[in-house]
């Protein structure tokens, strides 16, 4: 049996690989050479040197982006995943109509991030509208305005994945830490989080990946109003793409940036989580 799935292994690869080639490889190859370019379209590509490298160094609104984007990140991963671990651990202790709380929790993931973005347009403004306020008003209105729009759709699906960490966690550790004498804060601290790290670890891996790339929701709730200051990275890419003239290269550039911010990002995360796993 092994000796013909090893003769036939590569029949099997070569369908993924081809389409892996065409639908990723190629484009990301082609992707990195246009951002050195000078382009209009794929056909009449200048090679220019790292001259759109240089524009974004200038880019006022792209170093704004980047950090907004960072900080609006950071605040998002923090409350989305004590939340979700918070909601978990309630809805892991037996109370009654616990399938249906968690129904309605995951529910909004479904939802498409347009139509979540202007559902939470018009009731964050209709909030606003009675202190004379909408969330265009300033960058601030429409940061916090994305950071409860976001923590209404990914807690319930972060909570999924907590539970199931909860849930596998030997119930004799539990028994065994509450004869030992130790609190319910104690078994949280010594038990629950180093079991359900790897748990963690996803929802962490998920929700800083799910803040960077951000665009949709943000383009439905404020389109980086007022005068850009509340747009995020993917946002300010799309509209350096496709709303400036002679700026696709650059637009490119900001893309393999964007790439290579979000790939380090999540390497380091992931190697910092793992090795909270091998220590404990």
């Amino acid at each position: 049996m092994q000796k013909a799935i090893k003769k036939y292994f590569p029949i099997f690869v070569l369908p993924t690989m081809i389409a892996f080639v065409i639908g990723f490889l190629a484009p990301f190859i082609l992707g990195i050479y246009l951002s050195f370019c000078d382009f209009t379209t794929v056909t009449d590509a200048e090679f220019i040197g790292i001259d759109n490298y240089l524009k974004i160094l200038g880019d006022k609104e792209f170093i704004h982006s980047l950090w907004y984007t960072a900080l609006f990140t950071l605040v998002t991963v923090v409350l989305i995943n004590v939340l979700a671990f918070a909601v978990a651990l309630l809805l892991t202790k037996g109370i009654r109509g616990t399938n249906i709380f968690r129904t309605v929790f995951f529910m909004p993931n479904l939802i498409g991030g347009i139509v979540l973005g202007y559902v939470w347009q018009l009731l964050l403004n209709g909030v606003l509208a009675n202190f004379e306020r909408t969330l265009t008003y300033s960058e601030w209105f429409g940061f916090w305005g994305l950071v409860i729009l976001m923590l209404w759709q990914q807690v319930g699906y972060m909570m999924i994945i907590y539970i199931s960490g909860i849930q596998n966690i030997p119930g004799e550790l539990i028994e065994a830490a509450k004869i030992d004498g130790a609190k319910p804060s104690q078994i949280l601290r010594h038990v629950t989080i180093p079991m359900v790290m790897p748990s963690i670890t996803i929802c962490t891996f998920l929700t800083l990946t799910n803040g960077f790339k951000l665009f949709d929701q943000n383009l439905a709730l404020t389109n980086g109003a007022p005068s850009k200051m509340s747009e995020l990275l993917a946002l300010n890419i799309y509209n350096t793409f496709y709303g400036r003239a002679g700026w696709e290269g650059v637009g490119q550039a900001k893309a393999v940036i964007f790439f290579i911010i979000v790939g380090a990002i999540a390497l380091i995360q992931n190697k910092l989580t793992t090795s909270k796993e091998v220590q404990q």
